[in-house]
């Protein structure tokens, strides 16, 4: 396995490489005598390239540092692997790690996505558009006949998904066995007038050691899909979860935490990797990131990278679909889509529930903007038949 670093600062990068292979690895070799170099040598990491990069003359000097672990040093799960790579080092002056390449040996002991963007395409009956999802911002406190109102005008406004908002975990006042009957039952009658199916991703919370059985739990209530804040409760958690033929409905990871651990150009780990790879690894289906254009912006060219890793074919697992998420309004739609593709869920709270108009109307002119933009019209062209779509350019503007 091949861990790629950014390293600043220093000038002999190649010594720090060779550093890094032998620390991370068998921690000593030269003074070990040879009999002993002989049992460890199976286990010694490797300097596969260094790389020395251009930097400006205000600059502290940065290299790419190529790595290579022996896979008998670790166990097929995430833990095991961050460890490995970039445990201790992680405190070790400024270096990040941007990229790790798995051989297939090790990637086919990973879940990645059961249903991934076919799969989710298959359930909702969505093959030619993207998909939008709405945020349940309204929850909190809320009791469930209020809720059951609230969850009516997201699906009226005609998405394809409903999330529970990341930060619902007391559900004292609409239990979460009651919202997923109460919705689902809505969702039915909705799939018998219309013949569209709404999925309801309702957040996974609890001890770790309970979340496996409680999305199995979940599942047999009739839960359509489940959302889970991978990183707060850890990769191993979604990995065990997405593995489990019991957990048979999309998982959507959400990004919450992972602010602390990417955006440092010197520290931490990239997003393409930290959002991209390990959580397709890990299973999750659908996974929100921040979008370049809203209120948490990830740089465009990140976001790009992040999607393209969570969409690139493999021989072993399927395409997770990217949802650009943060500050999304209808004006946002065409830029959207045409930055990231048609393979993607485009996901909004506020420029939804923050329409003049209300909830209902917000979900119909962000399918109106969607509708534009596949068919090739202006946003102004469809507002001009859209009362709704108007509203909220008036509100948000267009990009």
């Amino acid at each position: 396995m091949i861990a790629t670093y950014l390293v600043h600062g220093l000038l002999n990068f190649y010594k720090k490489a060779q550093d890094i292979a032998v620390g991370l690895t068998v921690g000593t070799w030269t003074d070990l005598p040879k009999s002993k170099k002989e049992q460890m040598i199976p286990h010694l990491g490797k300097v596969i390239e260094v790389k020395v990069l251009n930097h400006k003359p205000d600059e502290s000097p940065k290299a790419l540092l190529m790595i290579g672990y022996p896979l008998a040093n670790m166990n097929p799960d995430i833990p095991s692997i961050l460890t490995t790579v970039f445990g201790k080092l992680s405190m070790d002056g400024q270096i990040k790690l941007i990229d790790l390449q798995l051989p297939d040996s090790l990637l086919s002991q990973f879940p990645g996505p059961r249903f991934g963007i076919d799969g989710i395409r298959r359930i909702t009956g969505v093959h030619n558009r993207p998909l939008l999802m709405s945020i349940f911002k309204q929850c909190i406190g809320l009791p469930l006949h209020e809720l059951e109102k609230e969850y009516q005008n997201q699906v009226d406004g005609q998405v394809d998904l409903v999330k529970d908002d990341e930060i619902f975990f007391r559900d004292d006042y609409a239990p979460v066995q009651k919202r997923i009957a109460a919705f689902q039952k809505y969702n039915q009658q909705k799939q018998a007038n219309t013949g569209k199916r709404v999925l309801y991703a309702v957040n996974l919370t609890g001890p770790v050691t309970q979340l496996v059985e409680q999305a199995k739990q979940l599942c047999n209530a009739g839960a359509s899909c489940l959302l889970l804040n991978v990183v707060p409760y850890g990769f191993d958690v979604l990995h065990r979860i997405a593995a489990d033929p019991d957990v048979n409905v999309p998982i959507i990871a959400h990004p919450a935490f992972t602010g602390s651990f990417y955006p440092s150009p010197y520290y931490g780990l990239s997003a393409p990797l930290l959002l991209g790879k390990l959580m397709r690894l890990s299973g999750a289906d659908i996974v929100l990131f921040p979008s370049p254009y809203g209120s948490v912006a990830l740089p465009k060219g990140e976001a790009l990278d992040l999607a393209n890793l969570l969409q690139s074919p493999n021989s072993i697992h399927r395409p997770a679909f990217p949802t650009p998420s943060a500050g999304i309004h209808p004006g946002l739609v065409p830029t959207i889509i045409q930055d990231f593709g048609n393979n993607i869920i485009i996901n909004a709270g506020g420029g939804i529930h923050g329409h003049p108009q209300g909830t209902t109307a917000g979900g119909k002119a962000f399918m109106d903007a969607i509708q534009a933009a596949i068919s090739g019209q202006t946003l102004a062209q469809a507002a001009d038949n859209s009362a709704e779509l108007r509203s909220a350019i008036d509100k948000w503007g267009a990009l």
